[in-house]
């Protein structure tokens, strides 16, 4: 080889070829390096309603690193959604020197077990609030399924005067809620089967069963609906008169 001219001169082209790319590129990656590509302003699109502006400003000032064409964009966005009530994250690059930032934050629907929060597309997340919400009880991974429960079930209660205030599913699939109303709480067994059609029967016989009790001056305080056509009400301080004995 090292007698073929033409190859000789062949490799020392390639060489060259290379060290120009590697010259170009190394040119490249020191350019958008420079302060120059750097970001002037960094611009939340909308107000935030929960999220604390302080803390996220600490991350974008932390999480921020590079310019305009170096920024890790996924990796700002993971940070982004640490900050607790940040549900999703949108960054866009604005030439020259212009990042803005959506942050899109969770709306709370109820309390998650005592130990977090659950908003309307069934999705848990952790976050301090002291509000008033309804309390969701149930296994891990059941969410979403309880929301929409939650969302059938409040709707079917509405019409009726009762207001949802607690949800509960057991590990073995059993189904039971607590409402409230103006004679006070009521709470219901659902059982695991045909839920929806035990409440159903509920709220169609409401009016002229319980509702005409609570008319009457007489409240219910809790309703088992596992009968096959029919349910059991319970009268708080009821005593049934022991039967007397014939003579």
């Amino acid at each position: 080889m090292w007698d073929d001219v033409k190859a000789l001169n062949a490799l020392a082209a390639t060489l060259a070829g290379l060290a120009v790319v590697a010259l170009l590129a190394g040119s490249v990656l020191w350019a958008v390096r420079q302060s120059a590509f750097a970001f002037r302003d960094v611009v939340v699109t909308a107000p935030l309603l929960r999220a604390n502006p302080a803390h996220v400003e600490a991350v974008l000032r932390d999480e921020l690193h590079g310019t305009f064409f170096t920024l890790d964009l996924d990796q700002a966005r993971a940070a982004l959604r640490e900050v607790p009530w940040i549900k999703r994250v949108a960054l866009r690059r604005q030439w020259p020197s212009r990042l803005e930032v959506t942050l899109d934050e969770y709306t709370p629907l109820a309390h998650w077990n005592d130990t977090a929060l659950v908003d309307g597309d069934g999705q848990v997340f952790a976050a301090d609030y002291d509000g008033e919400l309804p309390q969701f009880t149930g296994p891990d991974g059941h969410a979403a399924e309880m929301t929409e429960r939650y969302q059938r079930f409040r709707a079917a209660l509405a019409p009726l005067g009762l207001t949802l205030t607690a949800l509960r599913l057991t590990p073995r699939g059993s189904w039971s809620l607590d409402a409230d109303r103006e004679r006070g709480p009521i709470a219901v067994q659902l059982g695991r089967v045909d839920v929806d059609e035990r409440l159903a029967r509920l709220t169609s016989a409401y009016a002229r069963t319980l509702g005409a009790m609570a008319r009457a001056g007489t409240a219910v305080d809790y309703v088992d609906l596992r009968y096959r056509a029919g349910f059991a009400a319970r009268v708080p301080g009821f005593r049934e008169k022991p039967a007397r004995k014939a003579t």
